[in-house]
């Protein structure tokens, strides 16, 4: 199985409003970037979309080591929140409905095809790839304002 490295950032100006993701996939010395945004949309959204997206491209199953500095995504897949909201019928544990349930039946499948071990980074501290792709996002949710 394949080792490919991803990470990935959201951004959004307001909450609700313009928003974007920026990816950077990297395997065997090749990197791709992707990105994308939304006129009106959440930043937990754009890091929810960002990580879709980054899997979505990959052609086969592989073996992920994803980084990313939301943690909503992160501690929603790592400490099992999102598996327990949908064997509510989305419903947290406070009773409340969950949000972003449209992406996360999108995602839930992809971590089912690949081996993705999340890795959390703090945002805006230095990080490479995190700040280029703090980059593409906002470069994407200015294109979209």
């Amino acid at each position: 199985m394949k080792t490919v490295e991803i990470f990935t950032d959201g951004a959004c100006s307001g909450n609700p409003g313009p928003g974007g993701y920026g990816v950077i996939l990297r395997f065997n010395g090749h990197v791709k970037e992707l990105s994308g945004g939304e006129h009106e949309t959440t930043n937990n959204r754009m890091e929810l979309t960002g990580v879709i997206k980054a899997l979505s491209a990959l052609k086969e199953p592989c073996r992920v080591i994803l980084t990313t500095d939301s943690k909503y995504v992160v501690d929603s897949v790592t400490k099992g929140w999102v598996y327990g909201w949908r064997e509510r019928g989305w419903v947290k544990s406070d009773k409340k409905p969950a949000l972003n349930v449209d992406l996360w039946e999108q995602l839930l499948p992809l971590l089912e095809r690949h081996d993705v071990t999340f890795n959390w980074v703090k945002g805006h501290a230095g990080h490479p790839e995190n700040e280029r792709c703090d980059a593409l996002a906002v470069e994407q949710r200015d294109i979209h304002a």
